[in-house]
């Protein structure tokens, strides 16, 4: 779909908004909304936290986008005692430090709150909208994590906020755009959702016929037997049930040791680069050949065909290591097969199938963490035919899984096509690039 434009452009003078229609001005947030930040009771007066009635926010609430509950309540006295402050429902809030990509995300109040000191609350004035604004901080989330340095520097602050310069349209024009950009995202984020859903699908399928083909084999026909295993179930007659550790000339985990890391060198693997199927070398970080080679034991040093599987962390994700000079830390575990009797690449498909993920998953130990320990992974059961057959069993899993993993790529690039539409639309909107106020007037009636 095709949008109007507006009759006349001028230049805004602001490299985030370029050319506006003529009849808007831009003005600093300083200006058009109150900023400040809240804060966080003594987190050792447990009293504070306990029964509390008052919606406390920390920065990762902006995740929501809209806010409908609070990240937790506190008392009445610990808001006496603190920094918080009273934000109304409509209000937006930013935050100004966290994890990852938290920091310069902007939310908006579905309830009153209070928030931490790591979020700004701001509150916009007669001149401005909140949604509009909402969307205007949306669209520059970039622009804004730049203002302290990207990704590099400290956080945000109040005063940084308000040199944030904002287009400014009549008030009916925001009311018009914010009210466009609410319908038209949703669109998209319904779409996006269901092609996230797809992608899920095409995962639990791609799994049955890696569980189907490793438990089951490739003849629907076969004679079935107990395996003895309560949990595998029945098997092919002819297949053997051995425990994992049988099947192993090694079972490990690596250095606990902390190793200096470098531009070049051997990849230092941790449970963060083991995908599922593939060790992810790309994003892996990297040692020195001196630590690699006088600091770590063959332990921790995985060869061509070694498994490498999460035990810590996100449990169970599996990969072959494909030969690259690597160490892997404790959070990973290192299987050698004995390939005369398995293949590596059998015992990974085996590991990936749902009925051997939910096992490991089940036989995890830890309190609050859980772990998977080398030594209830050695005695856990595997089944496996003939070498041939297990030949016979990779080729069709390589035809059937590249339709499924061709498939999932396609679904991705329609996310990604959408999330781009998405984010030129916003920026379209909110900069006067399209005039929107026709078609939500029709819409409307």
């Amino acid at each position: 779909m095709s949008f109007p434009r507006y009759p006349a452009y001028k230049d805004s003078g602001v490299d985030w908004l370029g050319e506006v229609p003529n009849h808007w001005s831009v003005c600093r947030l300083r200006w058009l909304a109150r900023r400040y930040s809240g804060g966080t009771p003594d987190k050792r007066n447990l009293a504070y936290w306990k029964d509390g009635t008052i919606p406390w926010l920390n920065s990762g609430a902006v995740n929501d986008r809209l806010i409908r509950e609070p990240s937790t309540y506190i008392t009445a006295e610990a808001f006496k005692n603190s920094s918080a402050k009273w934000i109304a429902e409509g209000a937006l809030v930013m935050a100004l430090a966290g994890q990852g990509k938290t920091k310069g995300m902007v939310a908006q109040l579905a309830i009153p709150a209070t928030c931490n000191q790591s979020m700004a609350a701001i509150v916009a004035g007669s001149e401005i909208v909140s949604r509009f604004l909402y969307w205007w901080l949306d669209t520059n989330y970039q622009n804004i994590r730049n203002m302290a340095g990207g990704d590099l520097r400290d956080g945000l602050n109040l005063e940084l906020l308000g040199d944030i310069p904002c287009p400014l349209p009549p008030a009916p024009e925001q009311t018009a755009i914010a009210a466009f950009l609410d319908r038209e995202t949703a669109k998209i984020d319904a779409l996006v959702a269901e092609q996230r859903r797809l992608i899920e699908l095409l995962k639990e399928k791609r799994q049955a016929v890696i569980s189907q083909a490793v438990t089951k084999g490739l003849n629907p026909d076969a004679p079935m037997e107990p395996s003895g295993v309560e949990w595998l179930g029945d098997v092919p007659a002819h297949w053997m049930v051995t425990p994992i550790g049988h099947l192993c000339d090694a079972i490990s985990y690596g250095f606990t040791n902390p190793m200096p890391t470098t531009e070049e060198g051997p990849y230092l693997l941790t449970a963060n680069d083991i995908g599922d199927g593939r060790v992810k070398y790309e994003t892996a970080r990297r040692t020195s050949y001196d630590a690699f080679l006088n600091e770590l034991t063959e332990k921790s040093r995985p060869k061509k065909n070694d498994l490498l599987i999460t035990k810590d962390g996100t449990l169970g994700r599996v990969a072959l290591h494909e030969g690259q000079e690597a160490c892997i830390n404790q959070s990973v575990a290192s299987l050698r097969v004995k390939p005369a009797a398995i293949l590596p690449e059998f015992m990974a498909a085996c590991l990936l199938a749902g009925v051997y993920q939910s096992r490991m998953i089940y036989d995890a130990g830890g309190t609050t963490i859980k772990h998977i320990y080398i030594s209830r992974l050695a005695k856990m059961a595997v089944t496996y035919p003939s070498l041939s057959e297990q030949v016979a069993i990779l080729a069709f899993l390589e035809d059937e899984l590249a339709k499924f993993d061709s498939l999932v790529d396609e679904t991705r690039r329609a996310v990604d096509l959408l999330q781009e539409r998405r984010a030129a639309m916003i920026f379209a909107a909110v900069t006067g690039q399209i005039d929107v106020r026709g078609l939500v007037k029709s819409e409307a009636a």
